[in-house]
This record gives C-alpha cells, structure tokens and sequence, in this order.
C-alpha cells in the first residue's frame, strides 16, 4: 500500500484565468480541428465534441443532428447490422467522418465488428469500449483489432493513467478514452472505491499520448459547456458526453408525464436496466455500477448543442484563442473553492 499525496482535480475545483486578447468577437473563433494519427493514415477534421455510445446517446437520430455541427456520434453497440443498413442507405456520405462503430472484447463482438466492416467499409472510426482499460486481455484485443483493420482510427479505453495510455497507444490505439467513474449515471466510484478526478486525469494522460504522437478523449464529467473548456484547456483532444445530450427527441430512452411534466429515462451501460435490458440481468459474479434517472425532458438537441460550442467559443474570447488548438497554451487553471452564485439555483 502506497499513498500519493499529491491533489489531484475535477472540473468543480478550477477556473480558467482570462488572459487579454485581441479578439472582437466570439465569431472569430474556429472551434474546427484537424488530427492524424500514429498508426491510421486517415485524417480527421471538425469539431471535436462526442456523443457517448451510451443507448440512450449515441444513437442514429443524434448522429443526423451532430452531422450538421461537424461532430462525432460514437453509436452505441446494439443496433443491429440491418439497422445499420438502413441508417446508411439514407444519409449522406461526409457521415462516414463523424460516426464511430463501438465494440466490447467478446467474440460476438468480434464477429458482428467483422460483418459490420465487411458490409461498409467506409466506416473510419472504430471504439473499443470496456469499463476497465487496465486488463492485458483488453490490450491484447486493441493488438487484434489493429492487425484485423490496420488502417482505422481506433479509439479505446478506458484509463486514467499516462501509463496505461502509452501502453494503449503502442498496442496499436490512435486515440485513448480517458475516464474511470465522472460519469453522471456512473456508481463505479462508491461502489469499489476506484477512480481519478477528471481533470487530473486528462492532464497526465494528455502528457502521455502527445509524447508519442496520440490524442486522448475525455469521457465524462461534464456538466456545463465551462467543464468543456476546462477538458480541452487541460489538453483533451476530444470530449465525450453523455448526460449533457440526454433527455432529447434524438435520445432513445422512454418517455415518461408525471404531474404534467415529461421526463425521459437514462441510465448508464452498467446499471441493472442496461443489463436487464441487453444482458438478460445482472451477472451473479458483479454488482451493477451505473443508476437510472429521470431527466426533464429537453425538446430537440439542436438548442444544446448551440449552448455547448457558444459557450465554448467564448471561453476561447476570455483567454484569446482564435482556434480551439490555441486554448490549453492559452489556459492557466486557478484553484477556487466555489464555482457560482447559486442563489437563485434552488426551486421552490
């Protein structure tokens, strides 16, 4: 046993210091970015902000609205190949840029992974997903999938250490998923005490993966478009959400009126109503780690996304940054003890 004494941070614990700058207006502000890869020979431009591949978020209907701001929907892993079929035979091509296929490590995954891409090889974008990124059988499986599909962008995760992202990134990963237990409906924290404050995270894993020429994604944390900021000031390449894009008309999820108001249910990939519902039950060998909400019912994604990349250009404004690349050498995190007046937050 060993302790670290060293604070480590989460989005709640900074703000970003402003910084003069030159720019007249959030208009000037390109949030676009342009990647290659350490091990695909593909690039990829635009606006580096994920739906996660949760069921209820990274769905085909999301990826219809995301297409028209240059953003990514990581699909969720349980549509099936003739769902597929028919999602692509009715959209356009540039969807190919801004869809991921998602996978687990088992060898049904591997098999409907192998017909999905066989079926349309356009697919770029490829996400191995587990919990735990930490086991060797998961790095193991990333080695697989490189040598099965070596010019994909493959994305896996997910971790929280410099370590482990390096290790990932040689195993063949272009970009690693960075996140162990921020996640709004994610109970992974209290029930096994496992976890990194985000913030913290991203920076060292940030540090790791540009040392070898890899990017990162943060997953999970967010909870206003200033946690976006601070996740791309910290050095993330990309942002995953999840709970931020639920409770939508492009949400899956099932709609609920209680009092007179609506509410749409979500839940994480590891709490007993995604096991029940693709699993058949929680596993008698685990404990589920993910909960179920209501969420008020929110209308159509289009509003939040405009929110989300406002809110994000204009941080850019406060610090200077003309391009969304400029903003971690233009961030300087301060440590603060309270984030806003709440005065007015509580109802009633």
């Amino acid at each position: 046993m060993r302790i670290e004494n060293e604070i480590k941070l989460g989005f709640k614990d900074v703000m970003i210091r402003p910084k003069r700058s030159t720019l007249k207006s959030r208009k000037e502000v390109s949030l676009e970015r342009e990647f290659s890869f350490i091990h695909s020979p593909y690039k990829w431009k635009g606006v580096p902000v994920m739906a996660a591949n949760m069921d209820t978020t990274g769905t085909f209907e999301m990826a219809k609205e995301l297409l028209k701001h240059q953003l990514i929907t990581v699909i969720h892993k349980h549509y099936t190949i003739e769902e597929w079929a028919q999602f692509l035979q009715h959209i356009d091509a540039s969807i190919y840029d801004h869809i991921a296929v998602s996978t687990g490590t088992g060898k049904k995954d591997t098999e409907k992974l192998q017909k999905l891409m066989t079926a349309f090889p356009d697919l770029k974008i490829i996400c191995i997903d587990v919990a735990n990124g930490y086991s060797e059988h998961f790095v193991n499986y990333v080695k697989a999938v490189r040598k099965l599909f070596p010019d994909k962008i493959i994305m896996g995760g997910n971790v929280v250490t410099g370590e482990m992202v390096e290790e990932l990134l040689l195993a063949g990963a272009d970009i690693v998923k960075v996140g162990i237990g921020p996640g709004s409906v994610c109970t992974t924290r209290v029930k096994t005490g496992v976890g990194y404050p985000q913030l913290s995270a991203i920076i060292e894993c940030a540090d790791a993966a540009h040392g070898l020429g890899g990017q990162i994604i943060s997953d999970g944390g967010c909870k206003t478009p200033g946690d976006l900021a601070k996740a791309f000031g910290g050095g993330a390449d990309f942002v995953m959400l999840g709970g931020m894009l639920a409770g939508h008309d492009e949400s899956s999820g099932e709609l609920i009126e209680k009092n007179g108001k609506r509410y749409k249910k979500f839940y994480g990939m590891s709490s007993e109503t995604a096991m029940q519902k693709h699993m058949g039950g929680v596993a008698e060998y685990r404990a589920s780690e993910g909960k179920t909400v209501e969420i008020a019912y929110r209308g159509a994604v289009e509003h939040t996304i405009r929110d989300i990349l406002g809110g994000l250009r204009s941080a850019c404004t406060y610090v200077g940054a003309a391009r969304l690349k400029e903003l971690t050498k233009r961030t300087t995190f301060i440590r603060v003890m309270e984030q806003e007046n709440e005065v007015f937050n509580k109802e009633g």
